[in-house]
């Protein structure tokens, strides 16, 4: 569904240790919106239309009536983020996992796309993905 306006993406994800997480996400390269962070969430900048919010889990549990999710055992999402190159899609996954992060799986040549994963601290699974744009059919 196209809008005039592009919509924002906030994903909210619960953290067990926010501090430590940011930690984690600046060491992978994304910033933070204070305008829209405090002791009980942060806001991680994706781009200027898509961001995750860092809850504290006591933060997250204001937001649903549900149980959080178990991570260590349970997939909640994959979150796929986009690089410029296959070469950035490495470097992104190698920094999550000098960082503290775990490798999701090994890497994955489709030939027009390439992608590679990682969980982070909490166990949430992201995933690192390049289409090679020479390789996309245009309708």
């Amino acid at each position: 569904m196209a809008t005039a306006s592009p919509r924002k993406l906030f994903v909210n994800l619960p953290v067990k240790n926010l501090k430590r997480s940011m930690e984690f996400f600046r060491s992978v390269g994304f910033t933070f919106d204070q305008q829209f962070s405090d002791d009980g969430a942060a806001c991680m900048v994706v781009s200027e239309d898509a961001y995750f919010m860092l809850l504290a889990e006591s933060r997250f549990r204001d937001f649903t009536p549900r149980e959080i999710c178990d991570t260590g055992t349970q997939t909640e999402g994959i979150f796929a983020l986009s690089a410029g190159s296959r070469a950035e899609v490495d470097a992104l996954v190698k920094r999550a996992i000098y960082a503290g992060g775990t490798y999701a799986q090994k890497p994955k040549d489709f030939g027009f796309m390439y992608g590679w994963g990682f969980f982070d601290l909490d166990g949430h699974h992201f995933e690192v993905l390049w289409l090679d744009p020479a390789r996309l059919q245009r309708n």
